[in-house]
C-alpha cells in the first residue's frame, strides 16, 4: 500500500518546521516507511488519519499477528528523545515501545479513535489528571532531555520579538515574561515531564485504560506540564459567557486535585498560552491566536 501522509501532517510541519525542511522529508515519506516495514516484516493495515501533527503513524501486525503502530516521525521533530521518555516510562502511564532499534518507533497498539476528548469535559480532565500523574518520576541519570528553564528561555526570544512589533499584544507578552522569569528563579523540583501533555495526547489502550503517546520531553516542575492541559477546548470556554470564571476555576481545580501550587499553575498556564498565541498569530493562524490571547488576558 501507499504511505500517503495526511493533510494535518503536511500542515503542521510546514508551519512548525519551515517548508523546505517539511518538503524534503515528506518526498521521502513513502520511502522510509516502506523501509520501515520491510526491515521489521510487518504487515501494514492501514494509516491513522488525521492522525498526528509531527509524524506518521501506520497500524500494523507483527510477523506473529500481534497487533503495533508504527510512528515514522523526521529526525527534527525529535524522536530520539520521544524514544528514550517512552523507554524510562516503559508503559507506565504511556504508550509501550515494543523495540528500541532503528530510526523508527515499534509501540503498542492503542485504540487510535478513543481518546479523552471523546468524554465529557469534567470526566475528561479528571482522567487527564490520573494519567499525567504516572509520568512525572525522576529522569534517568545522564539524560539529554532539555529543561523547562532553556525550553521557555527560547520561545521568550520569540515572544519578544512579537511584543515589539505589535502593541496589541505588548501587554500579554510583558505579563507573560515576568511570570516565566519568577518561576524560573526557583524551580521546587527536576522530573521527566510529558511536555506536550494535553487531552488529545491521551488514548484508550487495554492493559490500561487511558495512555499517554507523542511526548515532547522535558525536565522541570509538573505546574508546567499540568499549564497546557488547563486551556483544553478553549474554543468551548471563550465561546461560553462564563468563560473567564470557568477558565480561572480550572486552574485551581487541576491544581488542587495534584497538590499544585496555584500561582505557580497560573503562571505557567499564562506564559504557554501567550507564547502559543502569538506563534500562532505569526504562522498566519490568526483565529488560534486571538483565542488563546483572550484565554491568557483572563488569567
Amino acid at each position: 500500500m501507499g504511505f500517503e501522509p495526511p493533510q494535518r501532517l503536511v500542515r503542521a510541519l510546514g508551519a512548525r518546521y519551515g517548508d523546505a525542511a517539511a518538503d524534503d522529508w515528506l518526498a521521502r515519506l513513502p520511502e522510509l516507511a516502506r523501509e520501515a516495514v520491510d526491515r521489521r516484516r510487518l504487515d501494514v493495515e492501514r494509516v491513522v488519519a488525521p492522525g498526528g501533527r509531527s509524524s506518521l503513524v501506520v497500524l500494523v501486525r507483527l510477523p506473529d499477528g500481534a497487533p503495533a503502530a508504527l510512528k515514522v516521525a523526521p529526525p527534527f521533530a525529535g524522536p530520539d528523545l520521544e524514544r528514550a521518555a517512552l523507554a524510562h516510562w516503559n508503559g507506565w502511564g504511556a504508550v509501550l515501545p515494543l523495540d528500541p532499534a532503528g530510526p523508527d518507533l515499534l509501540l503498542e497498539r492503542l485504540h487510535t479513535e478513543v481518546g479523552l476528548r471523546s468524554l465529557p469535559e469534567a470526566k475528561a480532565l479528571l482522567e487527564a489528571a490520573g494519567t499525567v500523574r504516572r509520568l512525572w518520576v525522576d529522569p534517568p541519570e545522564g539524560h539529554g532531555f532539555e529543561s523547562v528553564a532553556a525550553r521557555t528561555a527560547r520561545q521568550a526570544e520569540a515572544m519578544r520579538a512579537a511584543g515589539a512589533t505589535d502593541p496589541e499584544t505588548a501587554g500579554l507578552v510583558a505579563a507573560a515574561l515576568a511570570a516565566r522569569e519568577e518561576l524560573v528563579a526557583d524551580v521546587p523540583e527536576e522530573l521527566l515531564l510529558h511536555g506536550d501533555f494535553r487531552q488529545g495526547k491521551v488514548l484508550a489502550g487495554d492493559r490500561a485504560p487511558w495512555l499517554a503517546v507523542g511526548p515532547d520531553p522535558v525536565v522541570g516542575e509538573r505546574a508546567y506540564d499540568l499549564a497546557r492541559l488547563v486551556r483544553d477546548r478553549v474554543e468551548d470556554l471563550v465561546a461560553a459567557a462564563s468563560g473567564p470564571t470557568a477558565g480561572r476555576r480550572r486552574v485551581n481545580k487541576l491544581a488542587d486535585s495534584l497538590d499544585l501550587d496555584r500561582e505557580r499553575l497560573r503562571g505557567w498556564t499564562l506564559f504557554r498560552a501567550v507564547e502559543s498565541g502569538t506563534r500562532a498569530l505569526a504562522a498566519g493562524r490568526r483565529q488560534d491566536g486571538e483565542l488563546l490571547l483572550e484565554f491568557a488576558g483572563w488569567l
